[in-house]
């Protein structure tokens, strides 16, 4: 088994992608069974943009697949309109949601806002307040925040710092004993190439080698880039065990 290796794609429910991963002939119910028959992880973007129904969670608890992984966006309420702020308040009603999901949750997505400038205390104070038996990865958006007194909060939380290419140059930094990466595209559109993969696929045999697990998502979800880039990635990490 490849517990330790998840790559999937950031959403599943894009209609452009029918006819492209999935059948034309597949009716909407179905997708997620399809798409679970590919992968063994989603990222759930939906939960960024509002509080999922309980029975939504519970459906997608039921429709899953033993093996099968949801790494979930926390609220851009908690992010982006409070800023971290009031965190008690802000995760008590996503975390009593997320909790339906039992075994089937993987980690949780705190994405900043862009333009933003470093707030460290408060991100100190936020993940404070969320609960340590849930794997947290923190996706900065202003390169500002890309300093040592960031590594040094994430890794006294154990949270991971999301590696994504929406910066320039990134860090491919650990701060805890599990990797995220997120592969956006160029702006969510076209593809990557051999070469960008070899190079995410030698860093993921890397880290799996020191027995940290990795989390994968590509969210170039035009003209389903992202499920095929996911398929790719994973075949070349296959090929490196």
């Amino acid at each position: 088994a490849d517990d330790d290796l998840h790559v999937g794609t950031s959403g599943w429910q894009y209609d452009h992608w029918r006819g492209r991963f999935y059948p034309d002939d597949l009716s909407k119910k179905q997708w997620f069974a399809h798409y679970a028959t590919v992968f063994d992880t989603v990222e759930l973007n939906s939960s960024f943009y509002h509080l999922p129904k309980a029975q939504t969670v519970r459906n997608w608890h039921d429709a899953a697949p033993p093996r099968f992984r949801y790494a979930v966006k926390l609220s851009r309420y908690a992010t982006h309109i409070k800023r971290l702020r009031d965190p008690e308040q802000t995760l008590a009603p996503f975390l009593k949601r997320i909790d339906e999901l039992k075994s089937f949750c993987g980690p949780i997505l705190v994405q900043l806002p862009p333009n933003w400038k470093p707030e460290i205390e408060r991100l100190d104070a936020f993940l404070t307040a969320a609960p340590g038996h849930l794997d947290w990865t923190v996706e900065v958006r202003d390169p500002r925040w890309l300093c040592d007194e960031l590594y040094a909060v994430l890794e006294s939380h154990a949270a991971a710092l999301c590696i994504h290419d929406m910066i320039g140059d990134h860090p491919w930094r650990m701060t805890a004993d599990w990797t995220y990466l997120r592969f956006h595209g160029d702006h969510y559109r076209g593809s990557y190439d051999d070469g960008r993969l070899d190079a995410v696929a030698d860093f993921i045999a890397e880290q799996r080698g020191a027995g940290r697990p990795v989390w994968a998502y590509f969210n170039n979800d035009e003209d389903a880039y992202a499920t095929v880039d996911a398929q790719r990635l994973r075949e070349r990490c296959l090929a490196r065990t």
